[in-house]
């Protein structure tokens, strides 16, 4: 099917995008259906309206399933093992305890902020969520804080950095299309990332929180908080494991940008440091740390690795199915007919930049294919417009593709589940959230564009 009442290809393809979204949001929100049966249901559909063939919807689909979850899932298990290692221990109850000490119980939101925006300059989204959830949940049971006021202050900082500051993937191809100085994007990404993460973290969260109440569910929240020991453990040792696969991944950047390719060094620091190894390793010390040192035995942590899994089974589905949904979305054309109608837009490369980025990742559900292909439209207009920064195109295009995160972001139903959301709270409260971030980002951006 070509197009629709007399649209062009690619207005059909965006009409039909909608339609397929729309449909997948009424489906369970309207009829209460399970929301991994929705979206294949949504997925298969957005194939067959787009004209697709029946073997390549099949194959984009389990392919967009398989290339998601070859990362999340182990991700997601090593990282849970390890919460569960750190609430039984007594650890994220150790650190919480510090933390209210420090920041008091009325500022420990900001202070999320703040842990996350450091932890989640060398790791993606997903792993700063898994390694840094329990002490949310752990935090606002002690202090009687809204789950979702220092819930949003951690995703927020974690969100802005992963989009917006190299090394993080999609930067890093960013700063390479547009020719951009390393250091001083991430100079400058700090200089917007932080303000932005503070206006839709904290101050955004403080007040979504008293209009939208959240519980998590019974059995993820006692897996991550709940623990027997009545001794807690020292807050270094605490810190050591739980910033561990951070230490090793930055470790790995730093490597990778100092070290020439050829050393053996690199590779090894690399191969150490790379997100999965990172975590399988604290995680194996945190056996020690978290489980022998505080009296546990080998049969007791093989419990708790065990027991720890069943909650999240169903969060691992639910973004295998999500990252099925956004192939069958870009493998359909829509990303390439929203880049086709930007281009032809009389705007400036740093508006332009924005727009396309913000509009792909709405409509695909991908920051990294919304940054990719935002920068590669826009390279070459800016080429050719004088006294554009390079640097300030690469935090253009991030700031645009962390708008908008919805039904087709794995990442929506990550934060979805984790803290046991109906479909249109995590609209009202994670999705505007990101929308705000996009926004507030953009502005620092141009506050920066007219000074350098």
């Amino acid at each position: 099917m070509d197009s629709v009442f007399g649209l062009s290809h690619n207005a059909s393809l965006l009409l039909y995008a909608i339609i397929a979204i729309a449909g997948l949001i009424f489906l369970i929100a309207k009829f209460k259906v399970n929301p991994f049966i929705a979206l294949i249901v949504s997925a298969v559909f957005m194939g067959l309206i787009s004209g697709m063939k029946l073997p390549e919807i099949l194959k984009a689909f389990e392919a967009g399933v398989g290339s998601t979850l070859g990362f999340i899932a182990i991700v997601i298990g090593l990282g849970t093992m390890l919460g569960k290692m750190l609430a039984e221990s007594g650890g994220a109850e150790r650190i919480a305890r510090t933390l209210i000490q420090i920041f008091g119980e009325k500022n420990v939101h900001w202070a999320m902020m703040v842990v996350a925006v450091i932890c989640g300059i060398p790791v993606f989204f997903q792993v700063g969520v898994v390694l840094l959830i329990p002490l949310v949940f752990v935090i606002a049971k002690h202090t009687g804080t809204s789950l979702l006021k220092i819930g949003l202050s951690l995703v927020a900082g974690l969100a802005v950095v992963h989009s917006l500051v190299p090394p993080h993937p999609a930067a890093m191809l960013a700063v390479g299309i547009f020719g951009a100085d390393i250091g001083k994007t991430i100079l400058l990404s700090l200089v917007v990332a932080l303000p932005a993460a503070a206006v839709a973290g904290p101050l955004y969260g403080s007040w979504i929180s008293k209009r939208v109440k959240v519980e998590p569910t019974g059995e993820l929240a006692d897996q991550l908080t709940k623990s027997k020991n009545k001794e807690l453990p020292k807050f270094g040792i605490t810190l050591f494991t739980i910033l561990l696969p951070v230490i090793l991944m930055l470790i790995s950047t730093v490597a990778g940008l100092t070290l020439p390719e050829t050393s053996l060094l690199r590779y090894w620091v690399e191969f150490i440091g790379s997100p999965v190894i990172a975590l399988l390793i604290a995680l194996v010390f945190a056996f020690y740390s978290f489980g022998f040192a505080r009296g546990y035995n080998k049969e007791q942590i093989l419990h708790f690795t065990n027991d720890c899994l069943g909650p999240v089974a169903s969060i691992v589905l639910l973004i295998g199915a999500g990252g099925g949904f956004n192939k069958i979305l870009v493998t359909s054309g829509v990303g390439d007919a929203i880049a086709e109608f930007a281009s032809g837009a009389s705007l400036s490369p740093i508006f332009l930049a924005f727009a396309i980025a913000g509009l792909i990742r709405a409509a695909v559900g991908s920051a990294t294919v919304a940054m990719t292909t935002a920068a590669g439209i826009v390279a070459p207009i800016a080429l050719v417009t004088p006294g554009v920064s390079p640097e300030l195109l690469v935090l253009a295009v991030g700031a645009g593709s962390i708008m908008l995160s919805h039904v087709n972001d794995s990442g929506f139903w990550l934060i979805k589940e984790f803290f046991n959301m109906s479909v249109p709270d995590t609209l009202k409260t994670w999705t505007v959230m990101e929308t705000i971030l996009s926004f507030s980002a953009f502005a620092m951006v141009l506050l920066l564009d007219l000074f350098i």
